[in-house]
């Protein structure tokens, strides 16, 4: 996320418009604080509106987490999971445990050999 502040967004308006042209999200400060952030307006939107909008842009660039969208979004973590994929961003999900025990499996088989 690019952050710019009021006095470098009067003398450079390109530092604001260059990062949503880009599709980022751009924090406007004043005097170090912040201020708001601004985001492209682009189909997403319009689509899903802007809080929706921002903040599954903000799990696509990995900038917060599957439970942290969830949150935002009043949703279950599989209905989370349901929803990413319906406005296809791609998600990886997994068993912690599954994964731990095929990991040990081959721990022991490893020290067979």
């Amino acid at each position: 996320m690019k952050t710019v502040g009021i006095r470098d967004l009067q003398l450079n308006p390109s530092s604001f418009t260059k990062p949503l042209e880009n599709d980022e999200f751009v924090m406007i400060t004043k005097r170090g604080k912040p201020l708001g952030i601004a985001t492209a307006l682009d189909d997403s939107v319009l689509q899903h509106g802007v809080m929706e909008s921002i903040v599954l842009k903000a799990f696509n660039q990995g900038d917060i987490s599957l439970g942290q969208l969830s949150r935002a979004l009043d949703l279950t973590k599989e209905e989370t999971l349901k929803y990413l994929t319906v406005v296809n961003i791609p998600t990886t999900d997994y068993d912690l445990d599954e994964d731990m025990e095929t990991i040990e499996a081959l721990l022991r088989e490893a020290d067979r050999e």
